[in-house]
């Protein structure tokens, strides 16, 4: 299980490797998004809070990169947490995710983006609930659910 600190070291330059590497020309990526996706997880825009019914949906599955695919969190970790934005406690695969500090905005956050193609995914915060006490607080447009 990763935990805060971890989350840390890693968004200060040790991430993973990626499992595997999605490289397309900003072309390919608007060919293949919507607007709106491409904004979120291109261009690291936040869609509006509650905006999606993913959020309330609780059903067995798995939520991939909507850009390349890569299997990123399990529905068993995903709770309410009242944000207006799908939350998850933990990802499926420690080397799914890569973390970037975030100063945007006056604040400092720790962005999450797809390992694989490098998709804008939303933020983490040590603010969850346990076991992990992790909120990984995701763009429901950057996110496909799977069924298993």
């Amino acid at each position: 299980m990763i935990d805060w600190n971890e989350i840390m070291r890693r968004a200060r330059g040790a991430n993973p490797a990626p499992p595997r590497v999605v490289e397309k020309s900003d072309e390919d990526w608007r060919a293949q998004l919507t607007p709106e996706q491409y904004q979120v997880t291109r261009r690291a825009a936040t869609e509006r809070p509650f905006s999606s019914e993913m959020c309330s949906k609780f059903e067995p599955g798995q939520y991939a990169c909507t850009c390349c695919g890569e299997t990123l969190f399990d529905a068993e970790t995903k709770f309410e947490s009242g944000t207006g934005w799908p939350s998850f406690q933990q990802p499926l695969t420690s080397e799914a995710i890569a973390y970037i500090l975030d100063n945007t905005y006056g604040m400092q956050r720790i962005e999450t983006v797809c390992n694989v193609c490098k998709a804008h995914l939303g933020h983490v915060f040590p603010d969850g609930p346990a076991p992990s006490g992790l909120r990984y607080c995701m763009n429901a447009l950057a996110l496909s659910r799977v069924k298993t």
